[in-house]
């Protein structure tokens, strides 16, 4: 049994077989044998979301095409393809998606599986572009959902965490292509906050990333544009000499505070134009593990403070920044941004330093401000507060039971957080 690991390398598993079925059938055929199956796209999930013992299936080789209505404002998509080559293939028929994350190594039902983001104040996750899912049950049988057929297994599987069966294509909402301009600045903290709800209100992306020791932070406004020719600069930020740096605190952790106050100095000021598919993400090399909390968008700035007084107060070395994002409310049950706007904060640490006890006592600060865990995330939480958190977690418990009876989507990970009992599972 070959191991496997996940892109940060503190998730791996020993599944009982590797798969990368080439057509619907050969699929069927192995989930319908399998006692446990688990879909894998670019292992970018930090919590074990892909760990099993049973079949690791891969969708990259599946068959499937892109099919756009004609307007460009809709799309059917391979649930496999990962966010670059889908959005390279909108690009060449004439479209975008609405938004993305920072990065697109990730399939497509990944993200929307687990609610990954990227930032705006009247942008939702990936997960609120999905209209309809073709789905395969567990049975090895397909069926597609909506919101006008099969509506309570479509509203469980917009955030789904793979568990009500494997996705095949998803249609999704897009926008004819468009091009954005990004503009890197920085500014000290207390300015940001001062002027960070004018920043909001007047571009379609904002986010800023400062770190726990750093006076200054990096502010990113994305904001359509048009055209100005080919983008030469593909990535935000040269990562090189952040690289050697992460190594230096890895060896000699003391010097994290001093160094990081040279890493962002005053006066940045940088500008690029380019596809919104190639300025949305950057290539991060780096490896680190990530802790990201969504919050009361009230509560996101206090949140941050009260993280980095605490930082600066145990002298711990946190060698990444925070990044700070905003995401619009959603009516996804299973969404951290269910019927709240939302301020996001992500965590990370270098992956060859300690972040273990870091995460769990910062989760304290962030969960003490109503904040709900991205599910691909560090995070701790039990059934308990599942349910405490999630008012419509036991109709998706419901749903999830309906349709996978014997657990066969539920490693032990998400069986422990949604009840999904041993003896349940086939035999």
């Amino acid at each position: 049994m070959a191991e496997w690991t996940n892109w940060s390398g503190s998730v791996r598993a020993r599944p009982a077989q590797h798969e990368a079925p080439k057509t619907e059938a050969a699929l069927a055929a192995i989930v319908a044998q399998a006692s446990q199956a688990r879909v894998v796209g670019a292992g970018h999930s930090f919590m074990p979301l892909c760990d099993t013992d049973g079949a690791l299936i891969s969708l990259a080789a599946l068959e499937g095409e892109l099919r756009l209505n004609e307007a460009r404002t809709r799309a059917w998509a391979p649930a496999g393809w990962s966010l670059a080559k889908l959005t390279q293939a909108l690009w060449d028929q004439g479209a975008s998606l609405i938004n993305q994350g920072d990065v697109n190594p990730q399939s497509l039902a990944g993200a929307i599986s687990t609610g990954t983001h990227g930032t705006g104040r009247d942008l939702g996750s990936l997960s609120t572009a999905a209209r309809a899912f073709k789905l395969m049950l567990a049975d090895g049988s397909i069926v597609t959902c909506s919101p006008d057929e099969r509506g309570d297994l479509y509203e469980a599987q917009r955030l789904s965490l793979g568990l009500m069966g494997i996705a095949l294509a998803i249609e999704i909402d897009v926008l004819p292509a468009y091009h954005l301009e990004e503009r890197l600045e920085s500014y000290p903290l207390d300015a940001v906050e001062e002027r960070w709800p004018q920043w909001v209100a007047e571009n379609r992306h904002v986010e800023f990333f400062v770190f726990p020791y750093g006076e200054q932070a990096i502010v990113k406004k994305l904001n359509p544009a048009p055209s100005e020719g080919p983008l030469t600069r593909l990535n935000d930020m040269d990562e090189t000499n952040f690289r050697r740096l992460c190594d230096l605190c890895a060896a000699l952790p003391f010097l994290t505070a001093r160094m990081q106050k040279a890493i962002v100095p005053a006066g940045v000021r940088r500008r690029r134009v380019g596809p919104a598919y190639q300025i949305f993400p950057s290539e991060r090399t780096v490896r680190f593990e990530e802790m990201e909390y969504e919050l009361p968008r009230d509560q996101g700035w206090p949140a941050l403070k009260e993280v980095i007084a605490w930082i600066r107060k145990r002298s711990l070395p946190v060698t990444f920044p925070f990044e700070f994002r905003t995401v619009a409310q959603d009516d996804i049950w299973m969404s951290p941004f269910h019927a709240g706007a939302g301020a996001s904060i992500s965590m990370h640490q270098y992956a060859k330093m300690k972040w273990r006890d870091l995460f769990r006592e910062a989760e304290q600060i962030f969960r003490a401000h109503g904040g709900r865990p991205h599910w691909a995330k560090r995070h701790t939480l039990g059934e308990a507060d599942v349910h405490a958190l999630y008012p419509k977690a036991a109709q998706f418990c419901a749903v999830r039971a309906a349709h996978d009876p014997g657990g066969k989507f539920a490693n032990a990970h998400l069986a422990a957080l949604f009840g999904v009992r041993r003896e349940a599972k086939a035999a």
